[in-house]
């Protein structure tokens, strides 16, 4: 048998790594996640921006219906689309902004102070900490946070376009200096990371860069965003052929995964810039593949995505529903068999009951399924 100094050993030689992994991978984040981020270009932002498209979304499914998904959804998707229709809103000083004046975008940030508080989850994405662009995309975060007062619980920034660690390390620097002349406490503010630039993914060097991103940011990562159609062009893949499904779209986002995975970091896949517009015939198309990309984000374990047109709601809510109502019934039976420590067909362990708990969990907190259906609490959900 061993003598007691070798365990002892052994321990000091560890002692070091298990503080870092306690660190670098606290595990998943509780609480819910939003199924999708709504980005609202600033110039079109206004406090009741979510009941607009709250209501052109429903326009768009009694102008259009049905949805290329059950009869049976489609009454719980009405009453999301009439309770909550935007999750997550981003207000936009990026792309769907544009260049504008000092003087307008100062007046944008103060006004998006009031919209922020329209949604569950909020917050603004600024330009990106590039030389031509570093100095507005600050000032335009200090006078948004001079004029919002109190900042929501759920508030992130948005930091585009980001092509190397310093930039993240700079964003960490800006966000502990905002809080210092705001008077936030210590660590409230967080981003997200939008990964769009093959330079996030791979380096100059050839490393890896995505892990070194979450990292860089000490804590204050949220989530990596990952930005469809950017990165497809920086890659040179034609027009025609940038989509949520191009091969290179599903390299960089299970980099993404295997990177993020237990660091408390949550994803997002992209967008589909197919907007449902024009006939019926079109909207309908339009919604198939939007129906199809949510689907199969969902299947790959991307809980969350953009949603670019308020005709987009309808789909986004529909596939996620649908998703979740198909396995509850599987993964129910399945948990409360290990729950009751009963024989099976597939052998459950620790590892698979967190996921089926988590399974349960998302489809609880976004509304496609209803406690009763679920069998199990919710605090025995919480504690697997």
């Amino acid at each position: 048998m061993l003598a007691d100094e070798v365990y002892a050993e052994l321990d000091d030689r560890l002692a070091p790594l298990d503080g870092q992994l306690r660190r670098w991978y606290p595990g998943d984040p509780r609480g819910r996640q939003p199924v999708h981020t709504v980005y609202v270009p600033a110039h079109r932002s206004h406090p009741s921006v979510v009941d607009e498209w709250g209501a052109a979304a429903l326009q768009a499914l009694t102008a259009h219906a049905p949805l290329p998904f059950g009869a049976e959804l489609r009454e719980r998707v009405t009453a999301k689309l009439i309770r909550e229709p935007i999750e997550d809103l981003r207000v936009d000083f990026e792309d769907g902004y544009g260049s504008r004046d000092d003087a307008h975008e100062d007046t944008a940030a103060r006004s998006a102070a009031a919209v922020v508080r329209a949604t569950p989850f909020a917050g603004i994405r600024i330009k990106s900490l590039e030389a031509g662009t570093r100095r507005r995309a600050i000032r335009t975060l200090d006078t948004f946070l001079d004029a919002v007062g109190v900042l929501p619980d759920g508030f992130v920034v948005t930091l585009p376009k980001v092509r190397a660690v310093a930039q993240v390390e700079a964003m960490t620097v800006l966000c502990r200096r905002l809080e210092e002349a705001h008077g936030l406490p210590a660590g409230r503010l967080r981003f997200e990371v939008q990964i769009e630039t093959p330079q996030a993914i791979v380096g100059a060097d050839g490393t890896a860069t995505v892990a070194r991103l979450i990292q860089a940011a000490q804590g204050r990562c949220a989530g990596l965003h990952y930005g469809t159609y950017d990165y497809s062009a920086a890659l040179g893949i034609a027009a025609a052929y940038q989509s949520l499904d191009h091969p290179a779209a599903d390299h960089a986002k299970a980099v993404l995964q295997a990177a993020a995975a237990g660091t408390g970091v949550r994803l997002s896949d992209g967008s589909t810039n197919v907007l449902p517009v024009g006939d019926t015939a079109a909207v309908q198309a339009a919604w198939r593949l939007h129906a199809r990309l949510v689907r199969r984000s969902l299947e790959r374990g991307f809980y969350q995505g953009w949603d670019l047109h308020p005709a987009q709601l309808p789909t986004r809510f529909a596939a996620t529903y649908a998703f979740f109502r198909e396995g509850l019934a599987a993964t129910r039976t399945r948990l409360t068999d290990y729950l009751d420590g009963l024989a099976s067909g597939i052998l459950d362990e620790p590892a698979t009951a967190r996921a089926l708990a988590g399974f349960l969990l998302r489809g609880l907190d976004c509304g496609a399924v209803d406690p009763a259906e679920v069998g199990v609490p919710r605090t025995t959900l919480e504690r697997l």
